[in-house]
């Protein structure tokens, strides 16, 4: 998880200098969204194959996806095919949440889970004090193409030693009230397929856009029904309404974090290392909002740490806006994504930990996966949707009004969320505890 998180930063970092390279401005957003949609049907398989087999098999193929995704990306000659290597390394980078959620799920008893949540979170600490920074100074030093092929000795080797400590897990209970989950590809296939229409009918531009969102979003809604628990579109109270504050927490944090950068570097004339400062803040005051709530969530419950954070990701959204004004500060991009960072720390962890405690025993594979599955859609949502108000902009607002856009898109779907936060438990006491085996 810390490479993942790594390469992420890093690619964020350079991703400016990697389109004035390359070119294709309107394929920006897609370097986010490519990955993110295809980790959708890596995070679905492998949650419905944990429920039924080991986990090092799942380990062991997303590591080969990822480090070749990596391959085709430092050696991309133009931004399409640098999307399709991300597009690759995504498919590798979805196993590796699903496997660490069901591993949790299985190995570790019900009072540590919150702790091993923010560890999770906590693996992007290092990558948020250095990656941004080792990116930006890899891209201007060998160029950015090493920002890729640079991981594939370390990814190779630490996915090999993960995939061999995962033979400890226990395997899938036999218990549970429900059968094995099934693979679900052809439903994940439709949520993929409906998103990336949707994205595509967006930053088109053409007369099709309009039929080709109405039909993307169709699919998308059908398909997504499918592999989610019944009543997550309605925001039903229960597992359902906290699969949906997943995507929509996602989906409002990412369209502001992707374009951070941009909005730095390019909308303000700001320096590449000013702009890793950003990430890196955000990074670091996210893993601190996760092991606050890791002390908290227990005396306090989900629904108010969650709501808390999300107000915290919307006032960060309206800072970053208030940078791109010309008297504002540069530097105050810093503090204001920081403040962003502190909130998603405080919310996503007490989603996963909810989602546990309310799955069905057996079929924690089929929970996490559905959550995953909404968090991946948000981000595939959000950076795309914020990349094609960027580009439409562009022409005719330049780079600050595309990005205020981005930021605004980001805004309006963090008030969705509180709304539907109202909707998540107030406590835990009294759910399910999720079975673990021994």
């Amino acid at each position: 998880m810390t490479l993942v998180a790594f390469e992420a930063l890093a690619v964020a970092t350079v991703l400016p200098v990697v389109s004035r390279d390359l070119g294709g401005l309107a394929l920006y957003g897609w370097v986010f969204s490519a990955f993110a949609l295809a980790s959708l049907v890596g995070i679905a398989v492998t949650g419905a194959l944990a429920d039924r087999r080991p986990l090092t098999g799942p380990m062991l193929a997303g590591t080969a996806l990822f480090a070749a995704g990596l391959l085709v990306g430092g050696l991309a000659p133009d931004m399409a095919l640098l999307v399709v290597g991300r597009a690759v390394q995504g498919l590798g980078a979805g196993v590796v949440p699903a496997v660490a959620y069901v591993a949790i799920a299985r190995g570790y008893p019900d009072a540590t889970k919150p702790r091993m949540f923010a560890v999770l979170s906590t693996a992007w600490v290092v990558p948020g004090l250095v990656g941004p920074a080792i990116g930006a100074l890899v891209a201007s030093a060998l160029g950015w193409r090493w920002v890729f092929l640079g991981l594939l000795p370390l990814v190779t080797t630490t996915g090999a030693l993960a995939a061999k400590a995962l033979r400890s897990v226990p395997g899938p209970s036999r218990s549970g009230t429900g059968p094995p989950s099934r693979v679900p590809v052809l439903n994940v296939l439709g949520v993929v397929v409906g998103a990336g229409t949707v994205l595509a009918s967006l930053s088109s531009g053409t007369v099709l856009a309009a039929p080709g969102l109405v039909l993307g979003a169709g699919l998308l809604g059908f398909s997504l029904r499918r592999v989610t628990p019944a009543g997550t579109l309605r925001a039903r109270p229960g597992l359902p309404a906290t699969v949906l504050s997943r995507g929509l927490l996602t989906l409002g944090f990412f369209a502001g974090d992707a374009y951070v950068p941009y909005a730095v570097t390019t909308a303000r004339h700001g320096s590449t290392f000013l702009a890793g400062a950003a990430l890196t803040a955000s990074t670091l005051t996210w893993a601190a909002g996760a092991w606050a709530q890791a002390r908290t969530v227990g005396n306090r419950g989900p629904r108010l740490l969650v709501r808390t954070g999300e107000v915290l990701v919307l006032a960060g959204l309206a800072t970053m806006a208030a940078v791109l004004l010309p008297g504002v500060p540069v530097p105050l991009a810093v503090a204001a994504w920081a403040l962003g960072g502190l909130g998603i720390g405080l919310a996503y962890a007490p989603l996963s930990l909810t989602t546990l405690q309310l799955a069905p025993a057996g079929q924690e594979g089929r929970a996490t996966s559905a959550l995953q599955l909404t968090d991946t859609l948000g981000q595939a949502l959000g950076t795309g949707a914020a990349g094609a108000a960027v580009a439409a902009a562009h022409q005719g607002m330049g780079p600050r009004g595309g990005v205020a856009l981005a930021f605004a898109t980001g805004a309006v779907v963090m008030v969705a969320a509180a709304l539907v936060g109202r909707r998540l438990p107030v406590s835990l006491a009294g759910h399910r505890a999720v079975e673990t085996s021994s």
